[in-house]
This record gives C-alpha cells, structure tokens and sequence, in this order.
C-alpha cells in the first residue's frame, strides 16, 4: 500500500489531510474527535483577541437537487479566551503527538503583540501556525484577514513579525480576494514564510429571500458580506494553488484548500503542485466520518498509479497549466466533436446548444435520431459533449494539423526587425 503520511514544512503528518481552521476546529473535543477518526492534522479556528459574534451565520446554495453546493459564513474568529484555546491545544498535542497540530491566529499589525503570542503558542507544543491573511468579513473591517491579504506590505511586515525569533514553521493563508494572487504570495515568502495555504474564503452575499426581501443568513433583518466556500470554489483553489506552484519567485509547499470533498479533489490540488490539503465544508456538511473516503481512495489511487507515496504525486500535472499565450493555436491544432450514434437518445440538446450558444455546426439528419457534426466548422468548444446527458456520447477527438505554433511564438515570427 502507499504511504500516506507526508513532511510539510517540516511538519509531519499520518496523510495530507488537514481540518481547515473554521468551527470544526474551535474546540479541543472537536480536534480530538477529528484525530480518533483519522484525520492527518487540523488547524485550529483562529485564535486572536475575543471577539463577539453574530447569530444566525450560515447560508447556502442549493442546486439540481444537492444541498450545500456552496457556502456563506458571517461567523468571526474565535469567541473563546485565548488562555482557553492555548490550553485545549497543549492538550490535544499531548494526546496525538503525531498529528499535525497547527494553529491559526489574527492579530493587530503590533511586533510587540505578535512576540508575545507566538512565543505562548511555541509553549503549547503545536507544530506550526498559520496566519489568516484572509478572512474576507468582519475581521478585515478591524484591519485584519483579507486586508493584510491584499496589501503585500503589510503581509510582508507582519509575517516577518511572527517569524523573529520563532523556531515553528509559518504558514500564511492567502486571499483569493485579490487581482493577482501571486503577488501577496511574494510578499509573504519575502516576509520569511515557510509554506503558504490558499485559498480563504471568498466575498460574497448569499441570496435574498425574494418574499420576504431578507438577505441569507440575517442578524435582526440585516445582513453582510461573508466568505464564500464549498464545492463551487473547487476551481478557484485550482487555479490559484498552480498559479503559485508555477511562479519562480514563491518556492515554498504549498497546502490546496477550497472545495476538497473527494479523494479526487484533493489529488487535483497534490497533481497541481500542493503537498497537503485541507477541508471545512465538506467535514461540516457530511461529518468528520468522511476522512475514511478520503485515505482509502488516495491510498487505492496511488496503487493503481504504481505511485509509492503522495509526494510522487506533488507536481505532476502542475506545468500543464500555464499562460494562455504558451497554447497552440488553433490552425495548428483543433479538436473536434464526435457523436457516438449508437449511444445517442435523440434528445438534441446538442443541436440546440450548438445552434443557439455555440458555432452552429452541428445538423439534423432526417430519419436519423442522432445529429451530424460538420467537422469543418466545428472549433471544439466542447459545449456540445457538456450538455449531453448520455456519459461518452459525444467525445471530443484531438486532430494535430502539423504546425507547432502558440500565439507567443506567432507574435515572435512575425515582429519586425530592428
């Protein structure tokens, strides 16, 4: 079988998969319960000055049938004493000695401050923390979360305020609130982090009830921004964790976070350039119990690769995500739309899709019940196999049409001379 367990940042682990700080981990019964189930690590709910929360706070979408698709959250870091939080943690570490324990904290931009707490958590015993860089409500109203997250300076200031003289690992946790994510990532690694985490939740305002004219979830009759997150995040995550995966400037692990409900989804994020994930909807929406889906699907996953462990894994899709400029373009290769007529139901949704939303290249054929593709005018824009509902209907077929050319390398052929 393969090895589960992995090294990040220097903190050891039984498998990559981590709680997301949120309020699956505000309480050490919580953590321990997590642990006892299986879970590789948890990062606790942030720990910073009390504050004082708001009721209700969750909201969600709903779609085709599934709950849950995507979550909003208005709930603030934790409401609990910081002397409590630092106690539970010490505690759970004694316990599960070989479990990532990380804690995540949001503090005022004080040096002063920062020494101090930093120094209470190296006390505890935990293996690392994590700074939140990127709570996108109510904590960025108070110059904290996502508003350190989107100014590098300051990202950069404070991470160096919790690297002086601590010997943990520091984790930054990015906001994808930002027009490049890239460029706080920098700033935190200049700063002295040792890993990053990405991606926080996003802002977001949920729904309105359109009866009763109530934004989701309301305090009292009003609502708020909050942080987006759940399966429908999956693909920002995505992108982000490869964007910094392929960036030279941030050479740092990189732990996905964002949607991870599968064993699938968190070997997207490790094939994408991640050495570690975390979870929070998923654990919250379906239960701790979840992490044994997670093990055993990774661990079968890597058998039937012939892969030995997770870090064979790490990366390897990671430089097939690149710069639209670096693809090659399509009269130097196309891919095209082949219907599969035997599996066809002939329920042309195809033919409408095509016809209305795509390149009106696909035909009724009279007598026949499945439509004909004219492969000439076809661009393979693949909406065609998206809508069917027959699984492997339609199927997009590669053509290379000789010429190796990306638009990057069109633009260098053709400049002029000097």
């Amino acid at each position: 079988m393969a090895d589960l367990s992995v090294n990040f940042a220097g903190i050891s682990s039984p498998n990559p998969f981590w709680l997301a700080s949120g309020p699956l981990t505000n309480t050490g019964y919580q953590v321990m319960k997590a642990f006892d189930q299986g879970w590789g690590g948890a990062v606790w709910k942030t720990v910073g000055e009390p504050v004082i929360n708001v009721s209700s706070r969750l909201a969600s979408i709903d779609y085709g049938g599934r709950r849950m698709v995507g979550l909003n959250n208005i709930e603030l870091i934790s409401d609990r004493p910081i002397d409590d939080n630092l106690r539970e943690i010490a505690e759970v570490k004694r316990r599960f000695p070989h479990h990532a324990v990380i804690v995540s904290l949001m503090l005022a931009s004080d040096a002063d401050l920062w020494a101090d707490i930093m120094h209470r958590v190296e006390d505890t015993g935990a293996d690392g923390v994590e700074l939140n860089f990127g709570c996108p409500h109510g904590m960025s109203e108070r110059g904290m979360g996502s508003i350190v997250g989107q100014v590098p300076e300051y990202s950069r200031q404070i991470t160096a305020y919790a690297k002086s003289g601590l010997k943990l690992p520091v984790i930054v946790k990015l906001t994808p609130n930002v027009t490049d994510v890239r460029i706080p990532g920098r700033a935190a690694v200049e700063g002295g982090a040792d890993a990053l985490s990405l991606i926080n939740t996003i802002n977001s305002v949920m729904a309105v009830d359109v009866e009763t004219w109530l934004p989701e979830p309301q305090v009292a009759g009003r609502g708020s921004h909050g942080g987006y997150c759940g399966p429908a995040v999956k693909p920002i995550g995505l992108y982000m964790v490869s964007a910094l995966a392929n960036d030279r400037q941030v050479r740092v692990p990189l732990c996905g976070i964002g949607g991870i409900e599968t064993w699938r989804d968190a070997a997207e994020y490790l094939l994408l350039g991640a050495q570690a994930v975390q979870v929070c909807t998923a654990a919250m929406h379906y239960g701790f119990r979840i992490i044994h889906e997670l093990t055993d699907g990774l661990s079968d996953y890597l058998d039937r690769k012939g892969l030995v462990s997770v870090q064979d894994l790490v990366g390897q899709a990671a430089n097939r995500v690149g710069d639209w400029n670096d693809l090659r373009l399509s009269y130097s290769y196309k891919s095209v739309a082949e219907i599969r007529a035997e599996q066809c139901i002939g329920c042309n949704l195809c033919y409408i899709a095509c016809d209305d939303g795509g390149h009106q290249c696909i035909d009724r054929v009279e007598g026949q019940k499945a439509p004909k593709v004219r492969e000439d005018d076809c661009v393979g824009c693949n909406l065609c196999a998206l809508v069917c509902p027959v699984p492997g209907c339609i199927e997009m077929v590669g053509k290379d049409l000789g010429t190796v050319e990306t638009w990057r390398q069109r633009q260098s052929r053709m400049m002029p001379l000097s």
